[in-house]
């Protein structure tokens, strides 16, 4: 039980941080102890109930449908991930960057860097790069399968059933952690497959460079891309 409420403390910090002044956190702090136990209460009795979405449009740079959670709702998310991370981080391959502790950005630019040199000899050769955007990527998740790769892991039925609330209460709901174990499985294969170096930016975003010499000699059926762009250099 402690165990428990230990990490919907955790899970609390986490959701809050850098959003102090937000007022749907403002509200909760009135009391964060009793709204705590709350939430452990009803998660123990599995009467939880995620609240419906908030949705509001944003350009970064391409026009796109937000979905945000209750701030209660998101504690239990960093409550989930408080526990999947460090059974699936290590899943994943090593250039994905999403998400992930220690990752990020400037990791990610200082890893493009290192096989940009690589597949061009240090620029000796031409290189080609690929970015592929994968259209309606979180629409489009089939949600049983992504059960059938947590179940792999996963013995927790407690667990199992949470995971089931938070995803059905949209199909469009930003579960990073789960996601990502979605993406990896697919990554790992055309790291390994081809020897294609391959790191993920962002969830729905790859990047993958060859050298212009390399053809790989065989078929594989693509995910439908909504946006890909392909440079040299």
């Amino acid at each position: 039980m402690h165990r428990f409420f230990d990490n919907l403390l955790l899970a609390w910090r986490k959701a809050r941080k850098g959003k102090t002044k937000r007022q749907d956190i403002i509200k909760f702090e009135n009391n964060t102890i009793k709204n705590l136990l709350e939430l452990q209460n009803e998660l123990n009795s599995q009467t939880y109930q995620p609240l419906p979405l908030k949705a509001f449009p944003i350009r970064d740079p391409k026009a796109r449908l937000i979905h945000k959670s209750d701030f209660r709702d998101r504690i239990v998310h960093h409550a989930v991930v408080n526990i999947l991370e460090p059974i699936f981080d290590k899943t994943f391959i090593s250039d994905s960057c999403a998400n992930r502790t220690g990752k990020g950005t400037l990791y990610a630019i200082k890893r493009f860097d290192f096989f940009k040199r690589k597949v061009t000899k240090n620029r000796q050769i031409k290189g080609y790069c690929l970015k592929a955007d994968i259209k309606h990527y979180f629409q489009s998740i089939d949600h049983e399968i992504l059960l059938s790769i947590l179940r792999r892991k996963i013995a927790d039925e407690n667990l199992i059933w949470l995971i089931k609330k938070i995803v059905a209460n949209s199909s469009t709901q930003r579960e990073r952690e789960r996601v990502n174990n979605f993406a990896a499985s697919g990554e790992r294969y055309a790291s390994r497959q081809f020897n294609i170096p391959i790191f993920r930016k962002s969830l729905c975003q790859r990047v993958s460079l060859k050298p212009h010499t390399l053809v790989c000699g065989r078929h594989v059926e693509h995910p439908k891309i909504e946006h890909q762009s392909n440079h040299t250099f």
